[in-house]
């Protein structure tokens, strides 16, 4: 197993902590870029209008909130990106 598909497997496995770098890190893989915005906006593109990803960095800590692993899950699942 790669590292990165760990990384998936980890962000699936809700009982466990994820940082914002594990997030760039794991978008990335799946062919996202990402776009600085104003504060910590970011977006995360693939190409696709349709699978734009809107997050703020999260602060002052740097682990994501629950709601927010699954909303990257839900639009992953929905993209086909993750099964």
């Amino acid at each position: 197993m790669s590292r990165n598909e760990k990384l998936l497997a980890k962000l699936l496995n809700e009982s466990t902590s994820f940082t914002w770098q594990e997030l760039v890190t794991l978008l990335r893989w799946l062919g996202y870029r990402q776009l600085e915005g104003s504060g910590s906006r970011v977006k995360f593109d693939n190409g696709d209008p349709q699978a734009l990803i809107n997050l703020h960095k999260p602060h002052p800590g740097n682990e994501l909130k629950a709601y927010v692993r699954r909303q990257i899950i839900e639009h992953l699942k929905a993209g086909g990106l993750i099964p």
